[in-house]
């Protein structure tokens, strides 16, 4: 159990050094974590109105600030490149992010083409019903896509460092209100970076 606590803040601490200097991403990422714990909460009660909120709101606001506003030159602070971090790191780096979005932003296309996704959901006759049907397959997106990566890391390093991961996937909402509440008074500082994310 120790080693596993020990791994999940080891994952959790490269995350923040390495992927975090960027204010605006860490209020994005603010922003992302309050809107999945919406996203949590309507699980239990409408899944696919979950993934949307998780897909449309989360993600997004997560993964703009990861590609639009953190710098991808040399890390200074950490005294590491970029395509050093991108190597090793652990869940989805920004190669692999770019699948990921593709592949999300494309699967309402296959509703398109079979409208009853092969006999697993009812045919939409509204744009509300469709909307329900493309939750429901981000749902499954978003799954797909974490159990996908437990199964490489698996077979890359250790089971345990996937389900690691996955736990520090599922739990980051709560870590990173905790870490970046105070980002955007920061920005309202005039405070574009972390003078500091390498510190613990």
């Amino acid at each position: 159990m120790n080693n596993f606590i020990q791994t999940l803040e080891e994952q959790r601490w490269d995350d923040h050094r390495y992927y975090h200097h960027s204010r605006i991403n860490q209020s994005l990422h603010l922003l992302s974590a309050m809107s999945f714990l919406v996203a949590y909460a309507l699980l239990f009660k409408d899944p696919a109105l979950a993934a949307l909120v998780a897909w449309l709101v989360s993600m997004v606001s997560r993964q703009a600030g990861h590609f639009f506003f953190e710098p991808k030159g040399y890390d200074h602070i950490n005294q590491a490149t970029h395509e050093h971090k991108e190597a090793i790191k652990v869940g989805y780096n920004l190669q692999r992010k770019v699948v990921l979005m593709a592949i999300w932003a494309a699967s309402p296309l296959l509703l398109v083409w079979q409208p009853d996704l092969f006999g697993l959901f009812e045919p939409h006759s509204t744009w509300q019903a469709l909307a329900r049907n493309v939750g429901w397959m981000w749902l499954w997106v978003g799954v797909g896509g974490l159990l996908f990566r437990v199964a490489q890391l698996w077979m890359q390093q250790s089971l345990m460092t996937g389900v690691v991961w996955a736990t520090k996937i599922l739990t980051d909402p709560f870590h990173d209100i905790k870490l970046y509440h105070r980002a955007p008074l920061h920005l309202l500082r005039g405070e574009w970076m972390d003078p500091g994310p390498h510190q613990r």
